[in-house]
């Protein structure tokens, strides 16, 4: 059955009740990002209402130097969701803010995805050196203190580069199974190493070791990070942003797009979905006006894609929906098998879960 998207209630001007309203998070800067547009558009649409972040270590947050590309089974499921769930459960917090592509599929009893607010730009980027930045101190370039036999010499590009342009047996770090595997479709002779860390430690370590050519990053977590992609490939941050970072930017660095014809995102990715209570009539009335129903109808389908699938974030699966006139186009790539099979179905949006199922019927072993 499609999940109900968050109906308009009859009373918009419902009074909700005279409590304070907690929106739990996780605390990293994309997290905090992301809970703060929520919390903006709450207080715009309740100005009556107070509401504040509650922010919550998870489990994933504890577990900073486990490689997400580990299918040790005794890694927990909802990594950074199960504590935040938890406390939604005990009713310390009305609504979660979550990446959507960190939120299971198959939630907890008494849960539900109530709202997904307009997505981002679903794209993953590319992050690389540039040319003009080896060797050059006067760019910021920080010569080695000590050469170390067998060390390597960073190399670096020019502006615009693309999967098929890297240098045979480049290495991209990336520890999610999804990226590795369409990387390695497109080009077999690509070495993949894991990476760990927010987006500022993966960026600077990048920068700073020799042993990696490039990462990969979704383009919407850059945007709320207030990074953008220049005309000219750099990858900058927007000058009030960039003086109160205690992280900047390193110096040299570009950023090219990845087409979904190339690297199909995972599910959800740069959606924010806000899980809440079911029944729940605060919570209800806050998914009725915060909600975005052309997202909510995409990641309805690739979320049951995924689920039919029997897989979770780091399953080898690649899905994205997007509306094309009246239809809800659904595209997805699966390497269960190992080798790539790719499909692509359409239905009316009503019928995202059917197409979800479809699409899985479709591609699964």
């Amino acid at each position: 059955m499609n999940p109900s998207p968050p109906l308009v209630t009859n009373n918009l001007n419902r009074v909700l009740s005279t409590s304070t309203l907690f929106i739990a998070t996780r605390g990293s800067a994309l997290a905090l990002a992301q809970a703060r547009t929520v919390l903006a558009r709450c207080q715009k649409e309740f100005p009556r209402r107070k509401f504040e972040l509650k922010i919550i270590k998870t489990t994933g947050d504890k577990l900073q130097t486990a490689s997400m590309a580990n299918e040790d089974a005794t890694l927990p499921k909802g990594l950074f969701t199960k504590e935040i769930e938890e406390a939604l459960l005990a009713e310390e917090a009305t609504i979660a803010v979550h990446s959507l592509k960190d939120l299971p599929t198959e939630l907890p009893p008494g849960l539900k995805l109530g709202a997904t607010l307009e997505r981002a730009d679903v794209r993953d980027v590319l992050i690389y050196r540039s040319k003009d930045l080896i060797g050059n101190p006067d760019a910021g370039y920080r010569m080695p203190e000590e050469w170390k036999p067998g060390q390597k010499e960073k190399r670096g590009f020019k502006p615009h580069l693309t999967i098929a342009k890297l240098p045979q047996g480049a290495t991209i770090a990336t520890s999610s199974t999804r990226r590795a595997v369409q990387l390695q479709a497109l080009r077999p002779d690509l070495t993949i190493v894991p990476i760990r860390g927010n987006v500022g430690t993966r960026v600077q370590k990048l920068a700073d070791q020799a042993d990696m050519d490039a990462t990969v990053l979704a383009a919407a977590g850059l945007s709320r990070l207030h990074f953008q992609i220049r005309a000219d490939g750099r990858l900058s941050q927007f000058p009030h942003h960039a003086k109160a970072n205690p992280h900047p930017l390193p110096p040299g660095i570009l950023a090219s797009f990845l087409e979904p014809e190339d690297m199909l995102p995972c599910v959800g990715q740069g959606a924010i979905g806000l899980e809440i209570r079911e029944n729940d009539p605060d919570a209800v009335e806050l998914c009725s006006r915060l909600n975005h129903i052309n997202t909510f109808h995409c990641v309805t389908a690739e979320r049951a894609f995924l689920r039919a699938m029997g897989g979770g974030c780091q399953s080898p699966v690649g899905a994205c929906a997007d509306l094309l006139g009246h239809e809800l186009r659904l595209r997805a790539v699966s390497f269960q098998t190992g080798k790539p099979l790719r499909a692509e179905l359409r239905r009316i949006p009503v019928e995202a879960t059917a197409l979800g199922e479809a699409m899985a019927a479709q591609l699964k072993p």
